[in-house]
């Protein structure tokens, strides 16, 4: 089992990626600004999992203590949240869930110049780091529900083979089929993905629109 830290991980898709992730026998620390945040957000699954298996803190002391780091903040504060927690990324894996959305107009793909949220946080990190995209396409309406199927396969991307290979297992320690989709110049795709799926939400009146990959047995 492994030392995951959430950054970012008080809000719906951190926490309910934490909380599937503690159920599977991981040990999660919760990652926010402000360990006060972190620690109360952990405390909520904690209850939900009737056991103490997460625990909270600022996002610096949550980065150092992990072997795995997952970034889920807005695309607001990414370059910020990297630059805080850089030197304690080094030689890691580093899942990046963030998506490039850019208010008002969320349901239009806008990628930034560097083609992904993900190759700017490589770029960001250095190549000691292992970065790989992945689970920006799940609606988190329903990970906090432990018990809750979902009905939406996982894209991961990377330039690491090992390191793709370790969060296709955590997603399906989390309930979720994964699939390898090369490198992390595809992110562009994945990422760029979500926005189409919340167009596809406002127009059908849903939450958790996803994809679903076929052919492969």
């Amino acid at each position: 089992m492994s030392i995951i830290a959430v950054l970012g991980g008080t809000g719906h898709e951190g926490s309910g990626l934490a909380l599937r992730w503690a159920r599977a026998g991981h040990m999660v620390i919760i990652g926010s600004r402000t360990a006060d945040k972190a620690q109360s957000a952990a405390a909520e699954i904690n209850t939900l999992l009737a056991s103490p298996s997460v625990t909270g803190t600022d996002n610096v002391n949550a980065a150092r203590a992990a072997q795995i780091i997952v970034l889920t903040v807005p695309y607001g504060a990414h370059q910020s949240t990297i630059a805080s927690v850089h030197e304690h990324c080094q030689h890691k894996v580093f899942v990046d869930v963030t998506v490039p959305l850019v208010p008002p107009k969320v349901a239009r793909v806008q990628m930034p110049a560097a083609g992904s949220a993900s190759q700017e946080a490589q770029a960001q990190l250095g190549d000691a780091v292992k970065v790989v995209t992945a689970f920006q396409n799940i609606g988190a309406d329903h990970l906090k529900d432990a018990d809750h199927p979902i009905d939406c396969d996982v894209l991961v991307c990377g330039d690491d083979k090992d390191a793709k290979a370790t969060v296709i297992g955590l997603a399906r320690d989390a309930g979720m089929q994964a699939y390898d989709a090369g490198p992390l110049a595809n992110a562009v795709v994945v990422e760029g993905l979500t926005s189409v799926l919340i167009g596809l939400n406002i127009k059908h009146k849903v939450k958790a629109s996803g994809i679903k990959i076929t052919g492969i047995m």
